[in-house]
């Protein structure tokens, strides 16, 4: 009998037919307590939609509004694996087939008959010269042509002669560039001051330049030597500044193609390469910014 009192005493607190409520409250209460409640989240939801839209009214579709913390460039390669690790074999070609695959796709993007577009690239010096300007983020020239980059400055790297880039004789390449940042212009470095003396002849005008060298001291003898491929083995200011993926939706960066022609063989070499500029600082926690460790080990057999 219990049971079906407490049964009776829920089924009315849900529904008293006698006083006509509703879990306690009549008809006109639930009214007015939905009412008040699709009020306050209506006022809240035109609270977040407004800032969302005064918002947007401060953003620029082509520029950038905040880029006072952006860090310098990025110094990326390609292959670029887990770890920054090439090991692989001369005699087995499976080893070393995933890293000419990238190779080849990565290039693949520089080839001639991809820029012969005149409405869209536009030939630039051949030798480092200053920065293109094509007016700025704000005006309405709209979308803006890209320098062309040919493959074939990449010389061996190139992969249209040799379609191992070079891994099967035992001189691998790897292709640099510096990562895209909207509206930024590298500078050339002003003096020697922050620069190994082993890499002042790269130094020159209108050029951003790019060295390689042992990261280890046990390694310095195992090196060999290291050839550059591209534009006078650096970064040319022409192809700079980038207007980003909207109104330089063609840009090419400029490459430069590293190739190692003399390396130690059977043991893992460290290597460091490094991009000097005034404006291009390093990080010890970013190990790409503005140069890349990169681990090396060619197996004869």
């Amino acid at each position: 009998m219990s049971g079906n009192k407490d049964d009776g005493g829920w089924k009315k607190f849900v529904w008293d037919s006698d006083k006509g409520e509703f879990m306690g409250r009549t008809g006109g209460s639930w009214f007015k307590i939905t009412l008040f409640y699709v009020v306050f989240f209506g006022c809240l939801a035109g609270v977040f939609v407004g800032t969302i839209q005064v918002m947007l009214l401060t953003l620029n579709d082509f520029k950038p509004t905040w880029q006072d913390r952006v860090a310098p460039p990025g110094l990326s390669h390609t292959p670029k694996l887990d770890k920054a690790e090439v090991s692989y074999s001369i005699k087995g070609i499976e080893t070393y087939l995933p890293f000419t695959k990238t190779l080849r796709e990565f290039v693949s993007q520089y080839d001639d008959s991809k820029q012969l577009d005149a409405s869209k690239f536009e030939n630039c010096p051949a030798e480092p010269a200053d920065y293109k300007e094509r007016g700025t983020l704000d005006d309405n020239a709209g979308v803006r042509k890209a320098c062309r980059f040919s493959r074939t400055l990449l010389g061996p790297c190139s992969g249209l002669e040799d379609e191992t880039f070079g891994f099967k004789d035992g001189k691998p390449c790897v292709i640099v560039k510096l990562n895209r940042i909207v509206n930024f212009r590298p500078r050339p470095p002003s003096s020697n001051d922050s620069i190994p003396e082993e890499a002042w002849p790269k130094v020159q005008p209108n050029l951003i330049p790019l060295f390689c060298t042992n990261k280890r001291e046990e390694d310095a003898d195992k090196i060999g030597e290291i050839k550059y491929y591209g534009i006078n083995g650096g970064f040319p200011l022409q192809y700079y500044p980038y207007y980003g993926k909207r109104l330089h939706p063609h840009y090419l960066q400029p490459l430069v193609a590293v190739q190692f022609t003399n390396l130690t063989q059977n043991m893992e070499l460290r290597i460091e390469c490094k991009v000097f500029g005034d404006n291009i600082d390093y990080n010890e926690k970013d190990r790409y910014q503005g140069r890349f460790d990169l681990k090396i080990q060619i197996n004869s057999v």
